[in-house]
């Protein structure tokens, strides 16, 4: 068995163990998470479907305890063993961590049909879906929001593991608006699912949310969660706008690849893009650790007047829109053709007030 170990393992217990390198992977479940009786367990709506199978609300309630509300995934009758494994795993990783800003784990059924793991309920849903729905937030409880999140990031981040699929998607929030981590499915190898593209290759990338040597090498690491999180920022300030909008994959691993990097959303504070253009430089080991982030946000929510400023000016040094090698783009004329190719016609009217009129001018533009 190979042990993972947090360089904070010393001050107390804090590592995670990879439950595939368990012989026996219902010893990794028998360790990491509560067998719940199904008697407990009151199934009273379905709210949704996962990769296995259906995800309800209910309600759980241990002998000589309170009833309270819980969320229920359910593995779906004629699963292979494979499936049940790979099912469980999320429970064997969850089952790992205790934090208020990632989702805990009540426990799981698997003496009886269906198999299940039961988690707290989150009364909002998912923070994308929750943006978009209720619309409109002070920045300041936008940063709180985003506070939590790099709170839970930067504690799995301590526990040595990578998430590999930060996105405001896998974000769920509660009534209170507390943020919390979910969704531990892609730390395993899984099939390429070609009806959601979200995900592509081999081991299913989000490849709107995923650092570029992550796409390239499959190099994932705390760092290239760092630059999902940046990702994650942008969403929350855009009130979960898809990154990238309706470019194609291929045509974001381009741009990126040419130092491409997301405008700040409408009223975005600078502080915060420009926090999210860290997240995005291109070496890894330039990006902030997540307890740099929370620090930094933490400044932020103290002293809110550093808020206030919004647009891209910056004093640091100016990073590149566009490559300085001659854009690949010869039968364009002026900057509108530019942006209709990078699909980005939606700016149009912004490049016009700013007086980036010829393609000349814009393929010397600078986040400045």
């Amino acid at each position: 068995m190979f042990w993972t170990v947090s360089s904070t393992a010393g001050l107390g217990v804090k590592y995670y163990i990879d439950p595939s390198t368990y012989e026996d992977p219902n010893e990794a479940i028998r360790e990491f998470a509560k067998e719940i009786d199904v008697s407990f367990i009151k199934i009273e709506e379905v709210i949704g479907s996962g990769e296995f199978g259906e995800v309800c609300f209910g309600r759980l309630k241990h002998p000589g305890k309170r009833e309270y509300t819980v969320a229920i995934k359910t593995l779906k009758s004629g699963y292979t063993d494979e499936q049940r494994r790979e099912f469980l795993s999320e429970a064997s990783i969850m089952g790992q961590f205790e934090h208020p800003n990632v989702i805990h784990l009540e426990g799981v059924v698997t003496k009886s049909r269906p198999v299940m793991i039961v988690t707290e309920f989150m009364e909002n849903g998912s923070l994308d879906s929750f943006l978009r729905k209720e619309g409109q937030f002070s920045v300041l409880q936008l940063v709180g929001m985003l506070r939590g999140i790099a709170a839970g990031m930067r504690y799995l981040s301590d526990m040595n593991y990578v998430h590999r699929d930060l996105a405001a998607r896998n974000i769920l929030v509660n009534s209170n608006l507390v943020c919390k981590v979910s969704d531990f499915g892609l730390s395993r190898f899984l099939e390429d699912d070609a009806s959601n593209p979200t995900y592509t290759g081999g081991c299913k990338i989000p490849i709107r949310w995923t650092a570029p040597e992550a796409v390239q090498y499959r190099k994932f690491t705390s760092s290239s969660d760092v630059w999902s999180y940046g990702i994650v920022m942008w969403e929350v300030m855009s009130y979960g706008e898809r990154p990238y909008w309706d470019m194609s994959n291929q045509d974001v691993i381009n741009a990126i690849d040419q130092d491409y990097r997301l405008p700040p959303p409408p009223d975005c504070p600078t502080v915060l893009h420009l926090l999210m253009l860290d997240c995005w430089q291109k070496e890894r080991v330039q990006r902030p650790k997540f307890e740099q982030i929370v620090s930094a946000l933490d400044k932020m929510i103290r002293k809110p007047s550093a808020l206030k400023a919004t647009g891209t000016g910056s004093s640091r040094p100016s990073q590149p829109l566009l490559s300085n090698s001659p854009p690949d783009f010869p039968s364009l004329s002026n900057a509108h053709e530019w942006l209709d190719a990078i699909k980005m016609g939606r700016y149009k009217e912004n490049f016009d007030q700013a007086g980036l009129n010829t393609f000349d001018v814009v393929s010397r533009m600078t986040l400045e």
